[in-house]
């Protein structure tokens, strides 16, 4: 039945040689049916009925058991549908489920904007409720520690444990620093197996013993790459967590990520926002106290002790007595304020403000109290001045004034609340130079700023420009970062082409798994997203908000981007690639922003023009060193092989010429003259690297006359015979009588038929080569000189580089049959420096006919 895939009736089991006698043996069976279950043709399985007595089966039994086997069947894939049925209703409740807690969490963030922690806890709620964990903890790093900054049903002896050690460091071995040295999730099956616990490490001993946990999953927090946090999720039984659940604790890690870059970006929003305020509060007195200067200082000295965390401060200025003065204060009590305002400052190191003017500089004093140079005692006692800081008020070099803040505790100021102060000193001698010029320098110092701004940023991008001029890559980099930065971008990417395709090349702000994933799909010229729709268009494209763009479809892979913009990279007009910029919030760029992107992707696209222009000069080095050597090889080959021998040749003919008589060689006049004349033409052939070079240098002159062609084809011919003989080939002429005149260089036209002769009886073994000579008028007259043979012929790419200076048609034709590569390139330089040219025409193993096409009415050129 397996074979044959049919019903198998034996009405006698015993009579059947094929049964299996062991079925009548112990089970009594006489007579059997056996029916295939099939479906599409395959066979799952089979019903099987018997009889304890022998006898066959009726048809309609037989019938009735294959409906039975029929129904079997579908049955059997009925349940197998059911099955598929249920998974894919509980994938899809799964997957519900966690786009669920994804939206929650999403809503807890928008709630609550720059508050970390019911974020954290609603996303541990979440993670450890869907993974069907016990309790979760979320760990941000902390200099060289880890703080517990949220928690999930900690079981009460670890949140004992936490209450009083929320901060901690932990060794190298544990679940949470191996997940961030790693950068990828750390799945643990059984914490009694973790390297931490066999360590006895105490908090992971805690966590087993006290916290009953075994399966946990580290998810780390990675910034731009860096470790900056863990998200941890414990079991209290061993049940690995799945990969669905997995990459679920990982969307979560994610989105703390974000909204820790979040609450970072809007508190230092807050800040700015309340140190503009501020700086607001202080021009409104400024316009509003025109030529009231003690209220504007006031005021300036308290806005920078508040925005700057001081406890007390002052502004001193020069007196008539020559030395500085306290003019304004801020939380001075009555008996301090009188001593310092009868305190006179001078250029020392006894006092804070004394140091400013004794340095011309900020001045950050961390302790006065333990200061040897300090001596203002008195000031110090009243006060309890620890921590100090003093800014120079200066104008064109100047000192004008001393804006000092004092703290009663040693807590030194920070970088940014020391910049501050020194913005407060700048207002301060604004203020004191002219008030009443003010609003006009308020709208001139912010233009200024921005511009300073600017040119600070470009200025940098130059000096790497300069500094790394064909590193592509970095120059690339420090564009995109400069121009992200200064335009309050939180992403950006310098898209360009590569092999006429267009790629993301260099980025900002983006995870390093996105732009993984981006940076083999090819930026297509389309509508679709803003570097597509700036290849497009050819021209800055701006979108306020991608989500309400109808056009808009690019897959952001996660990254958040509502504003953006694209500015193309243009060489003469054509897009070489886009400087793009996002924010991840609706915040359109204003035109200032836009003209500095256009800015930097002109430098961008001047960057990528000049690595390409230097791969250019590269490639013309090579080749110009390439034919330099050539150049050398062949005069060097020509000066050993040509001059030598030749200068023999010549000199032993002429010698047997005149002196016939003496040598006996009165009956070899003719062939010794031939022989001297074919040496004497040899020896010239050293002379084209003279001609070469006077034709570059643009020096060769002609010497045109009006010269009757037939006697010159005979003397070309006459030279030409003793090359032919040589290789055992038939020189063949073909020239009308009434041929005529030709107005050229005699001498420079017999040079291009002979190295055309030449080079064909050379490349010709007992063959036959010809010198046809004809007029042809087709619009303008010429007379044509073909020379053709027999010879091996070439290939097109033999042909292509035929006529360049010093090059032979390949290494192994140079071998075998010698020459110097540049006859022809020299008779084609000849023959257009008289108005025509020479071209070629060959097969390989066909011959080569080279055809010389020279005017008849031009005037050849000279020089």
């Amino acid at each position: 039945m397996v074979r044959t895939k049919e019903v198998v009736h034996v009405p006698d089991i015993l009579a059947d040689p094929e049964s299996a006698p062991i079925l009548a043996k112990f089970g009594g069976a006489k007579a059997l049916v056996n029916v295939p279950l099939l479906k599409d043709g395959d066979l799952i399985g089979s019903i099987v009925i018997f009889r304890q007595e022998a006898g066959p089966f009726s048809g309609k039994q037989i019938e009735l058991v294959k409906n039975f086997a029929a129904q079997a069947v579908i049955a059997i894939e009925n349940t197998r549908l059911l099955k598929e049925l249920r998974q894919r209703t509980d994938d899809l409740s799964e997957s519900l489920e966690q786009q669920t807690a994804t939206s929650e969490v999403l809503q807890v963030i928008s709630r609550s904007p720059g508050e970390l922690e019911p974020v954290f806890e609603a996303m541990l709620a979440n993670a450890v409720r869907i993974c069907g964990a016990k309790f979760g903890v979320l760990w941000l790093k902390e200099g060289d520690g880890y703080r517990s900054v949220a928690v999930h049903d900690l079981p009460p002896a670890l949140a004992e444990l936490r209450q009083r050690e929320p901060f901690t460091r932990m060794s190298p071995s544990t679940g949470t620093v191996r997940a961030l040295t790693a950068r990828r999730v750390v799945h643990v099956h059984d914490m009694r197996d973790d390297p931490a616990y066999i360590e006895r490490n105490p908090r992971a001993v805690a966590l087993v013993e006290l916290g009953g946990a075994r399966t946990a999953m580290f998810t780390p927090l990675l910034k731009e790459s860096e470790g900056i946090g863990c998200f941890v999720i414990y079991r209290q039984e061993v049940r690995p967590f799945t990969d669905k659940q997995i990459e679920l604790v990982k969307n979560f890690a994610n989105q703390a990520v974000i909204a820790i870059e979040n609450t970072r970006l809007l508190n230092e929003l807050r800040e700015s926002l309340q140190q503009q305020t501020a700086t607001a509060d202080v021009l409104k007195v400024i316009s509003r106290s025109t030529f009231n200067l003690q209220a504007v200082l006031d005021t300036l000295v308290e806005s920078a002790a508040r925005l700057c965390e001081a406890d007390q401060g002052q502004i001193a200025r020069p007196s008539e007595a020559g030395f500085f003065q306290s003019q304004a204060s801020y939380r001075f009590s009555t008996e301090s304020k009188e001593e310092i305002e009868r305190t006179p400052f001078r250029a020392g190191r006894d006092s804070m403000i004394g140091r400013v003017l004794l340095e011309r500089a900020t001045v950050h004093l961390l302790d006065a109290q333990t200061d040897p140079d300090y001596k203002l005692t008195k000031v110090l006692k009243l006060g309890g001045y620890r921590t100090m800081l003093g800014v120079p008020l200066l104008r064109e070099g100047a000192l004008i004034g001393v804006l000092g803040l004092a703290r009663c505790s040693v807590k030194p100021f920070t970088a940014k609340q020391i910049e501050l102060a020194e913005t407060f000193a700048d207002q301060a001698v604004i203020a004191i130079e002219n008030v009443r010029l003010f609003d006009e320098v308020q709208a001139r110092t912010q233009d200024l700023s921005e511009s300073l701004q600017q040119q600070t940023a470009t200025a940098d991008v130059l000096k790497v420009i300069s500094h790394s001029a064909f590193d592509l890559k970095s120059v690339l980099q420090t564009l995109v970062e400069s121009a992200a930065r200064l335009c309050d971008a939180d992403k950006g990417t310098i898209t360009r082409q590569i092999d006429g395709v267009f790629y993301r090349a260099e980025s900002y702000g983006f995870p390093a798994e996105v732009m993984e994933r981006w940076k083999n799909v090819p930026v297509t010229p389309e509508r679709g997203s803003a570097a597509g729709r700036a290849l497009l268009e050819g021209r800055t494209v701006h979108i306020p908000d991608a989500d309400t763009d109808p056009e808009y479809s690019f897959d952001t892979a996660g990254a958040s981007m509502r504003s953006m913009l694209g500015v193309p990279m243009l060489r003469e007009g054509i897009p070489i690639g886009v400087l793009a910029l996002a924010r991840s919030d609706v915040r359109p760029f204003t035109d200032k922003q836009i003209d500095v992107v256009c800015t930097f992707a002109d430098q961008a696209a001047i960057a990528i023009e000049n690595v390409r222009l230097f791969d250019e000069i590269q490639e013309k080095s090579r080749q110009l060193q390439l034919a330099s050597e050539h150049k050398s090889q062949f005069v060097a080959s020509m000066s050993h092989e040509l001059r030598t021998p030749l200068n023999a040749i010549i000199g032993l003919t002429e010698m047997m010429v005149k002196n016939a008589a003496r040598f006996g060689t009165e009956k070899a006049q003719e062939p010794l003259q031939r022989v001297n004349r074919a040496g004497t033409h040899l020896l010239g052939l050293i002379n084209q690297v003279l001609d070469l070079s006077k034709i570059e240098a643009g020096k060769l002159e002609l010497s045109p006359e009006t010269v009757n062609l037939a006697p010159l084809i005979d003397e070309v011919l006459g030279t030409a015979r003793q090359l032919a003989e040589q290789n055992k080939n038939r020189l063949v002429v073909e020239s009308p009588e009434d041929l005529g005149t030709l107005t050229v260089d005699p001498m420079r036209l017999r040079q291009i038929l002979l190295n055309l002769l030449s080079n064909a009886c050379k490349f010709t073994k007992a063959g036959e080569v010809k010198l046809a000579a004809r007029k042809v008028s087709n619009g303008s007259s010429f007379v044509e000189f073909a020379v053709s043979d027999t010879g091996i012929g070439m290939t097109a790419e033999q042909q292509a580089k035929l006529f360049e200076e010093f090059t032979q048609a390949d290494a192994s034709t140079a071998q075998k049959f010698g020459g110097t590569g540049l006859g022809l390139a020299l008779s084609r330089k000849l023959a257009r420096m008289m108005g025509g040219d020479v071209t070629v025409a060959s097969e390989p193993g066909k011959g080569s006919v080279f055809t010389v096409r020279l005017p008849v009415a031009d005037t050849p050129t000279k020089g």
